[in-house]
């Protein structure tokens, strides 16, 4: 039997981003129909069956939201880590390359012998994406020590995430000292409530969108009921709960005022990885000493630069670029405004 591989770095951490990783390959069809209900919104893309599609591009990207955090962070400034768990196939190779490519520290990514990593086939199509994902079966590694670090992210994972949760809470039991981002996947938004209701008691921030939100609150139609969900979901624990709500913008409360920043206007060619961009560029803001106001916008900017590109990665802001989008955000009106 193979012996698990690791990857080691020597640099003060700040942040570890704890969760999954994924390459995803993504393809924009040349001949496609969509159909729509005007009842329902919804939409469908429809090939011919048994055809060949052409395909006008054809783009690769490292995806997954630790992995995307780990880089949007790191590319604003912040020592992050990855915390990981990966096939030892060449997708996790290419992954691994990937993010060193970034500096990433890798020293607690893990390659488990005999298996493979997590891959997506991306359709891209009017702006919007449809994703197959292949989340490969694995049971997560925690490593054998944890380094004390200010600030973890903790988002998605597979279906055997739970073990690997417990762990995580052991730990920040013995660390209570560290702040805590929770952004919650679907199997974790799926799980019993008793499994992930711990870790909401020890968030500090949570990032959910606005449908996520109502549902770990147990909210019905939340429209125009911003104030009451946001108070719903801080009344389990987190201290500072952030929804998004793609073109309507952002809200977040910290526990005593509520704040709501609008969009840039800015075309979206591919949405992949905008949530991910706006929790990086948030957390990144809050870690170098930023308040919550100056956090949303980087959030805005780092989520309305990535969108314009393809993949949840390429678009992510890096520090020399910050005054710029900063400036951009003023002029075309981007504002954080109590309501």
């Amino acid at each position: 039997m193979g012996t698990t591989r690791r990857w080691r770095m020597n640099e003060q951490i700040e942040l570890l981003s704890i969760g999954d990783a994924t390459l995803d390959v993504f393809l924009t069809p040349s001949e496609s129909e969509t159909l729509c209900s005007i009842d329902t919104k919804e939409c469908l893309i429809c090939f011919s069956y048994g055809d060949k599609i052409p395909v006008k591009n054809i783009d690769y990207s490292v995806g997954g939201n630790a992995a995307n955090n780990v880089v949007g962070t790191k590319r604003l400034g912040v020592n992050s880590a990855l915390v990981l768990t990966l096939g030892d196939d060449l997708v996790g190779n290419q992954i691994v390359e990937k993010l060193k490519s970034e500096n990433v520290d890798m020293t607690y990514t893990v390659s488990q012998p005999s298996t493979t990593s997590n891959y997506s086939m991306v359709i891209n199509y009017g702006g919007e994406r449809t994703i197959f994902v292949y989340h490969a079966p694995r049971s997560y590694e925690f490593p054998v020590s944890l380094p004390k670090v200010p600030w973890v992210y903790l988002t998605s994972m597979g279906e055997s995430f739970q073990p690997f949760y417990n762990h995580i809470l052991e730990w920040f039991g013995k660390n209570p000292e560290v702040k805590v981002a929770f952004n919650p996947g679907s199997y974790q938004l799926r799980a019993k409530r008793e499994i992930i209701e711990p870790i909401l008691k020890k968030t500090h921030i949570l990032y959910v969108n606005r449908q996520e939100a109502e549902k770990i609150a147990g909210f019905g139609d939340s429209m125009g009921k911003e104030k009451e969900l946001l108070r719903a979901v801080s009344r389990l624990g987190p201290k500072i709960p952030v929804i998004t709500d793609g073109g309507s913008g952002s809200y977040a409360f910290d526990g005593v005022k509520f704040y709501k920043a609008n969009t840039m206007p800015v075309d979206a060619y591919e949405r992949t990885g905008a949530g991910d961009a706006y929790g990086s560029g948030f957390l990144a803001a809050l870690i170098q000493g930023r308040n919550l106001r100056e956090a949303m916008v980087w959030g805005t900017i780092n989520s309305a630069s990535v969108i314009g590109y393809v993949g949840g990665q390429k678009g992510l802001l890096r520090q020399d670029q910050l005054d710029e989008w900063l400036a951009m955000a003023t002029s075309s009106g981007v504002k954080v405004e109590e309501f």
